[in-house]
């Protein structure tokens, strides 16, 4: 039995995801979906992610491709297949020819793991999405802090003219 393992954030989950789970459970016989701990988010890319780990896990795990969902709670790859055992490792073409890609596949080598890319999905991606949410909130902090310095100058037309927008 091939058993694959799809690691991820599946945070702001999109069709890019939905698509690598996809073609990943085409390439093996059970498919495992890493979902990546807040904490070691935030150590591997430098922020939380928007939905938390319970949520982001929920999630996934009701995605029909998806036999099983396993929270990653270390960023090293092969510590987490020591102790989730798989044959195929799935990532986005994104790391393929890279100095960590290339890292990756040599580790897996030794323990005969196959590491398998798949296009990534350019179109959409929660990087994009991730940007569109700071943007949002960046408006809402600013029409805040308008709002505020019209009330401090008293000025309520202007104050409700800003709720208003």
């Amino acid at each position: 039995m091939i058993i694959g393992y799809a690691a991820g954030a599946y945070d702001l989950f999109h069709y890019g995801h939905l698509e690598i789970l996809r073609k990943a459970k085409e390439n093996c016989d059970y498919l495992i979906a890493g979902v990546v701990h807040d904490d070691v988010l935030e150590v591997t890319k430098g922020r939380r992610p928007v939905i938390p780990i319970e949520e982001r896990a929920a999630i996934v795990s009701h995605i029909d491709y998806v036999d099983e969902v396993h929270i990653e709670t270390t960023p090293d790859k092969l510590e987490t297949w020591k102790q989730k055992p798989f044959n195929v490792f799935f990532k986005g073409d994104d790391w393929k020819g890279t100095e960590k890609g290339l890292a990756l596949e040599e580790r897996f080598a030794e323990v005969c793991v196959e590491v398998h890319y798949f296009p990534y999905t350019e179109h959409t991606s929660s990087t994009k999405l991730r940007k569109v949410v700071d943007l949002l909130e960046a408006e809402h902090d600013l029409r805040a802090e308008m709002h505020r310095f019209a009330e401090l100058l008293g000025d309520r037309e202007y104050s409700e003219a800003i709720i208003a927008s």
